[in-house]
């Protein structure tokens, strides 16, 4: 039986990325970042971790060694499983976003250049800006300008609960955001207005609309929930879960996946609130799947709860908590099983600003059998086309299988 999982943790870049420059990244680390914070002690946090990153489970995968790969960065680690397999992987899709990234590891690169809004204020054209208003129906908007998240909420948030004007930002990627209240808004129709902006915002190439529906009464309180959804532009050719998809096998989306693709490709999604919560969800997916299926799951909490937000100390305690349920996951593969667990991106949170990093990803992982160094990738594709190769589709387009390197025998 050949089933495989693929575990994204969301922002987990491990540096070294060759065109870090063109993005005015170069140096950025998420993992190494952290790591060196952690064992300075600039990552303690009185109730919630200290000391050196305690990720010995990972590290068991290759996790170390995927970091060396990446960059030469050493990082103290134990013994490897002896059906562990580790490299990393280097991004060749334009932008450092989630499409680019997920879709790169699905075996599409985006060989395309996205849309972006400038860095002014206003943002968004003018006539962009007048067509959401009168076709969005609402009396106007807030913010048109780059904001992280919490920040334009805590700018704007009493106002749009006043007049009901949604929150409308971006950032460098190629989004944008609209921020709304849950209740005074209503969770519906910011789904409904996100829906219209996506369909005015497709001549622009923007790469996704993403809904941000919040709670609380006044600036203090205001709390983003786990109820965000984005609306992607669907891939421009098939992807590893079309082709699994078409030829009658299961692709389970954990998280935000289906999002991602445009729920192109998917059999089911599952989601839940929180990393671990979605981890629970991932193994119940493990449980389920069968022969040929996939199980593509993104742990989200790492990128905007703790990336974007520049806490380092959260986003170690985060991976700490991840490490420790991984075992639960381990014991579950049986034989023809395959785990990769490996990012979209980075974002590392001692860089400067709230955005994203081009980093190159780990690509590490386990199976009974298996084993192995991959090296350092030239394509994210690779970990795709691994995976259409163990799960017995044709060779497609892009990417090179690693598969044989692995000792995996399709």
């Amino acid at each position: 039986m050949a089933r495989a999982f693929l575990f994204v943790l969301d922002s987990f870049g491990i540096g070294g990325a060759a065109d870090a420059e063109r993005y005015g990244d170069t140096g950025s680390n998420t993992f190494g970042h952290i790591a060196r914070a952690c064992a300075e002690g600039r990552a303690d946090r009185e109730g919630l971790r200290k000391g050196p990153l305690f990720v010995p489970n990972m590290l068991s995968l290759g996790l170390a060694q995927a970091a060396k790969t990446a960059t030469g960065f050493c990082f103290d680690s134990g013994g490897l499983l002896a059906s562990a397999f580790h490299g990393a992987a280097q991004e060749i899709s334009s932008g450092k976003d989630t499409p680019s990234g997920h879709w790169e590891i699905a075996a599409l690169p985006v060989r395309f250049d996205w849309g972006y809004f400038p860095d002014t204020v206003p943002a968004f054209p003018a006539d962009l800006t007048e067509a959401i208003i009168r076709e969005g129906k609402v009396p106007g908007i807030l913010g048109n300008c780059h904001a992280p998240g919490t920040e334009i909420i805590e700018r704007y948030g009493e106002e749009h609960v006043r007049t009901s004007k949604p929150i409308c930002y971006t950032s460098v990627d190629s989004v944008l955001q609209i921020a709304a209240h849950e209740v005074h808004f209503g969770l519906k129709r910011l789904y409904e207005f996100c829906k219209v902006v996506r369909r005015l915002v497709d001549p622009l190439n923007i790469g996704r609309v993403i809904a941000r529906p919040f709670i609380g009464e006044t600036a203090a309180s205001f709390e983003r929930t786990h109820n965000r959804r984005d609306y992607s532009v669907p891939p421009p050719e098939p992807t590893l879960l079309d082709r699994l998809t078409a030829r009658g096998s299961r692709v389970i989306a954990v998280g935000k996946i289906g999002d991602i693709f445009a729920h192109r490709g998917i059999s089911e999604v599952r989601k839940a609130a929180g990393n671990m919560a979605m981890f629970d969800k991932a193994l119940r997916a493990m449980d389920d799947a069968g022969d040929g299926d996939l199980v593509f799951a993104n742990f989200v909490d790492f990128d905007t709860e703790f990336g974007h937000r520049r806490d380092v100390a959260g986003y170690a305690a985060a991976l700490e908590a991840f490490d420790r349920r991984l075992p639960e996951a381990l014991a579950r593969l049986r034989e023809g099983d395959l785990l990769i667990l490996t990012a979209d991106h980075g974002n590392d949170p001692t860089w400067h600003g709230t955005d994203h990093t081009r980093e190159r990803i780990p690509v590490i992982g386990a199976g009974p059998g298996l084993g192995g160094d991959i090296g350092l990738r030239a394509t994210f594709a690779d970990i795709g086309e691994t995976v259409a190769e163990h799960l017995g589709l044709a060779r497609g387009r892009h990417g090179t299988s690693f598969y044989t390197a692995i000792g995996g025998h399709a």
